[in-house]
């Protein structure tokens, strides 16, 4: 090994022509590659983000993003005359190792082990070297270009002055009561987007509209802590994907990842853009619910006008933010959105598990229906209307083809 210098509404769209990633076909003609340097880092990323990550999500979508978007500039062209699958390697490794270790020191032992054991695997020789060095200077170039993004938490969580409560208006939910929370994320620095806004949904359904009105209906039937309608598989469907969005995907974007068939620049192509993708959504996202400060269900049951119940509670705790839209659907449709277009909407079955639902496991064969389980998912929580969720998904959507169309400027400078 050479030595080195350790550094501290589902869309089917289809690529642009600098990706070069096609839709797969089933795994079951596309089979699995394991122990390749692309697979081997993302699960150094995700050990990473797990172990040391920031309290708060976008902050680490854009952990990920940065680091596998330097890795997909590093691997984007092989000098001449080096060996193609040495060079990428090498390259993919010694980008997402810099970032990493400059995003989260604490792990640089670890991510420093990690490194030798790619490099170990590399033959020793020019395209090693080069792929190290380029990996190198594209990790710095993007944290040099990404540095006060306004993504840190500090930023993403700057404070917010709560209005007057009035009908329809947002107020701090309990049992917490906690401040308003992903206030700072529309300040914030997309990867791709021209401004926050771009996308920004028109406004939720008037007070006392038909739609609120069915809207209110089922929050109030379906996602009460004591419903007596939800069935037990609603209820675990609630449950499973009340989490976190980025840790409830990071195994089916790795499942598309390992199926994909394709080299390593063209896998780090595919993390990059999802990752970068998603954080202009979750950007959009608090946009919008910062324009509308939609109350969520919990307050307008308790409150409102309709059919008031002081004791009403959600099967869960709501989120300290505006209820319109639902972020986990805007995640969602971006992330459909992405893996469809580069992966295929469908796939040879692959399972899922939560860390917010021990002991269940659910298998899936196409991403659009962990967008329709999302969905149902906030309504039965108690947490979100459906009409926040629908929204979600067509902002999420529309945020993702935007990256995809204008995937070009992720790969010259930021």
């Amino acid at each position: 090994m050479t030595s080195f210098r350790v550094r501290s509404a589902a869309v089917a769209l289809t690529a642009t022509a600098l990706l070069a990633v096609t839709p797969a076909p089933p795994a079951a003609t596309a089979p699995a590659v394991t122990g390749s340097a692309a697979l081997d880092w993302y699960d150094t990323t995700a050990e990473t983000i797990a172990a040391a990550g920031a309290p708060t999500q976008i902050t680490n979508s854009r952990t990920w993003a940065i680091g596998w978007l330097a890795a997909a500039r590093a691997t984007r062209q092989v000098p001449p005359g080096a060996d193609r699958g040495a060079f990428q390697d090498a390259a993919l490794a010694s980008a997402v190792h810099d970032a990493l270790t400059a995003l989260a020191p604490a792990r640089t032992e670890a991510l420093d082990a990690a490194l030798q054991r790619t490099l170990a695997a590399i033959p020793d020789g020019p395209a090693e070297e080069r792929g190290i060095a380029a990996g190198a200077r594209q990790a710095a170039e993007v944290l040099a270009a990404r540095q006060d993004d306004g993504l840190d938490p500090a930023s993403v969580n700057t404070p917010f002055t709560v209005p007057p409560a009035t009908p329809g208006t947002w107020q701090p939910t309990p049992p917490a009561y906690a401040p308003a929370a992903q206030y700072g994320n529309r300040l914030a620095e997309p990867f791709l987007l021209e401004r926050a806004d771009l996308f920004r949904l028109g406004p939720p359904p008037a007070l006392g509209s038909a739609r609120y009105r069915t809207d209110l209906a089922e929050v109030r039937a379906y996602g009460a802590a004591d419903s007596t309608v939800r069935t037990a598989r609603q209820t675990q469907t609630a449950q499973f994907w009340y989490g976190s969005s980025l840790t409830l995907y990071t195994q089916p974007l790795r499942v598309a990842l390992a199926r994909s068939g394709k080299s390593t620049a063209e896998r780090a192509r595919l993390v990059a853009l999802f990752h970068a993708a998603l954080v202009d959504t979750q950007i959009a996202t608090s946009d919008s619910k910062y324009t509308y400060l939609r109350w969520r269900p919990v307050t307008a049951l308790r409150t409102g006008a309709l059919d008031p119940d002081p004791a009403w509670t959600p099967l869960h705790s709501t989120p300290a933010h505006p209820d319109y839209p639902s972020g986990h659907a805007t995640y969602a449709g971006a992330a459909e959105t992405v893996l469809s277009a580069l992966a295929g909407p469908r796939t040879e079955p692959f399972e899922l598990t939560s860390p917010t639902a021990p002991g269940v496991t659910r298998t899936y064969t196409s991403w659009h229906r962990l967008t329709a389980e999302n969905v149902d998912a906030r309504v039965y929580s108690g947490i979100h209307t459906r009409s926040a969720d629908e929204a979600g998904v067509v902002l999420g959507t529309d945020v993702a083809r935007y990256a995809l169309e204008h995937s070009r400027r992720l790969y010259g400078a930021l």
